[in-house]
């Protein structure tokens, strides 16, 4: 079995000092590759060392919505040079953030729309953080006709509704932890009806980590529990959702295989 984690933070202080550490834990669980999200410019930074050090990292490279009133000029024209690297898969994580609001309400959707534009510009897909924003979420994406370049609705949380209409955007649909939780009704249901070419699984490692660890610091390797928890829900195997999770990440990062 090989799994793909979509979505991890080795570029984050948790990891960073000992990544060699967390890749050794991740493969003894069949977790073998991974893509390093960054958020600002130290984050995006790091995630590129990791990838160039490390051949079974990629790098996503963005401005976070919590990071984006300090989104520049200067920052944009870093952040285009960094997506024509090798390393570089896609263009996030990006989108907007309503429960915190970090940054002002208006300032996240321009910037979140601004960097969709780049990533149809370049031809690249996106990574797409979405909390308590999913109808200006979906209203920017559906805008922007973001089909020809494709991305993921990363951690998605939403019900069936919700998914439909981002799968009918075109965009993949990526499943962490929350999975595995008992009372999540909604992503269980929509675990399910998530068509088998369009899942992903990740960790959002150190965040949302999965059962049977929940409470305690989620990391890369945790990703096998969620596999588990989403063919358990579609009733599979966890090889089954493993082979098919990873093929999908290759084809939506334009992946080849060493």
């Amino acid at each position: 079995m090989r799994i793909f984690d979509s979505h991890t933070h080795l570029n984050s202080e948790e990891f960073i000092n000992d990544v060699p550490k967390y890749l050794a834990q991740a493969k003894a669980l069949s977790v073998e590759r991974m893509a390093i999200v960054g958020s600002n410019t130290q984050l995006n930074a790091d995630a590129i060392k990791l990838a160039q050090k490390y051949p079974e990292l990629v790098a996503i490279v963005g401005w976070h919505p919590e990071d984006s009133k300090n989104y520049t000029k200067d920052t944009e024209q870093v952040l285009i040079e960094q997506l024509q690297l090798p390393e570089v898969v896609a263009l996030g994580e990006i989108g907007l953030d309503y429960h915190w609001d970090t940054s002002p309400r208006d300032v996240q959707r321009k910037i979140f729309a601004r960097q969709v534009a780049i990533a149809k510009d370049m031809q690249v897909p996106i990574s797409v953080h979405n909390r308590d924003a999913f109808e200006d979420t979906y209203k920017i994406l559906k805008a922007a006709d973001i089909r020809d370049t494709g991305g993921v609705m990363h951690s998605f949380n939403g019900d069936p509704e919700w998914l439909k209409r981002f799968l009918d955007l075109g965009m993949h649909i990526s499943y962490s932890g929350v999975a595995s939780f008992k009372h999540a009704d909604d992503v269980h249901e929509s675990v399910k009806q998530t068509p088998a070419e369009s899942l992903l699984v990740e960790t959002d490692a150190p965040y949302l980590t999965p059962e049977p660890y929940r409470g305690k610091q989620n990391e890369p390797a945790f990703t096998r529990y969620v596999v588990e928890a989403v063919a358990k829900l579609r009733d599979t195997t966890p090889e089954a959702i493993a082979a098919q999770t990873y093929q999908n990440a290759e084809e939506l990062f334009k992946i080849e295989e060493d």
